[in-house]
């Protein structure tokens, strides 16, 4: 009998995490009726929490997300689909 043992890292589950923030960020601003990828871009961009709406907690939300490491993963997948 053979033991398959699953490997698991912290960096995928902390990707799949803001991933998820992001998401839900996204969606509040797009329940709001803004264009949420502007006004993402736009916090990315200057750091300025008011781009961000308060609906559902969403300025908060994505203040936990490390705005370096995303744009990070962003370009490097962005990289990856081309």
């Amino acid at each position: 009998m053979q033991d398959k043992t699953i490997t698991f890292t912290i960096k995928d589950e902390h990707e799949k995490l803001m991933h998820k923030n992001l998401l839900e960020v996204y969606n509040a601003l797009q329940e709001k009726g803004y264009n949420p990828v502007s006004q993402i871009v736009g916090y990315l961009l200057s750091e300025d929490p008011t781009y961000i709406t308060t609906h559902n907690n969403a300025r908060s939300i994505v203040r936990r997300i490390d705005r370096d490491e995303l744009l990070q993963i962003l370009v490097k997948h962005y990289l990856k689909e081309q």
